[in-house]
Parts: structure tokens; C-alpha cells; sequence
């Protein structure tokens, strides 16, 4: 029992708790923009023009953000790099679409950028291409 209560942790199941995490965010996402990928004539009709830039582009860019950066994420390969435009993206979503309903519409938004923040912020772990590498 004093075990689960204490507030000591080992690096190594930090670095496992980072590579769920990682996997699991990354796998949940990469189903979004797997979605939006294969469906780009669908979702463009509708999708946001954000700042002007047309609703093509901007859908093109959150496809970049959730479906080839969460590839590379999920790998741990530019970590904290390719966590950049998922977090920006999601920050969007949150704003534009859901206007910060942190505890409705916008719950999942908001979850997805609690996970992809604390990526950026710790960055991948040792289990990672990024770990191995050294960097």
C-alpha cells in the first residue's frame, strides 16, 4: 500500500509510461487523419477556411498534422518537432470550432492536446528513434 501512495517513479517506467502514451494518442489520432485522408472531397466542402486560406489548404494541413506527423510520433522519430503542428492544430480545433467547450463538444480536442502537450513538453522517452538516436 505504501507503494501506491508514494511519489517515486523509476526512468524506466517513465519512459514506458511515455511510450504509451505516445502509441495510444498517436493510434487514436492517426484514425482522425486517416479519415480526413481518404475522404479529402468530403471533408473539404465543409471544412474550415482558416485565415483565409482556403478550406482545401487548411484541411490539407490538419491531414499533414494528424495522420503523417502522428505517424512519426508514434515511431518517436522528431518527437517533440512533429508534436508541434498536432498541438497547433488541435489549439484550432479547440478555438475555432469548438470555441474552448472544454466539457462538451470540444472534450475530445481538448483531451487530444492535454496528451500531445505533455509529448511536447517531456518529449518521447528513451523507447523511442529519437531515445536511440541519443537526442
Amino acid at each position: 500500500m505504501k507503494r501506491l501512495l508514494s511519489t517515486n517513479y523509476s526512468e524506466g517506467v517513465f519512459n514506458f509510461a511515455l511510450l504509451i502514451l505516445r502509441i495510444g494518442m498517436g493510434s487514436l489520432m492517426l484514425a482522425h487523419g486517416y479519415d480526413k485522408l481518404v475522404h479529402f472531397a468530403r471533408y473539404k466542402a465543409n471544412f474550415i477556411n482558416f485565415l483565409g486560406m482556403g478550406s482545401g489548404l487548411s484541411l490539407a494541413l490538419v491531414i499533414f498534422a494528424e495522420f503523417f506527423c502522428t505517424l512519426f510520433l508514434i515511431v518517436g522519430l522528431f518527437s517533440r518537432l512533429v508534436a508541434i503542428p498536432i498541438v497547433i492544430s488541435l489549439s484550432i480545433a479547440l478555438w475555432k470550432l469548438h470555441q474552448f467547450d472544454f466539457f462538451g463538444g470540444g472534450e475530445k480536442a481538448a483531451l487530444f492536446l492535454t496528451g500531445f502537450l505533455i509529448v511536447l513538453l517531456l518529449g518521447p522517452g528513451k523507447a523511442s528513434v529519437d531515445g536511440l538516436v541519443g537526442k
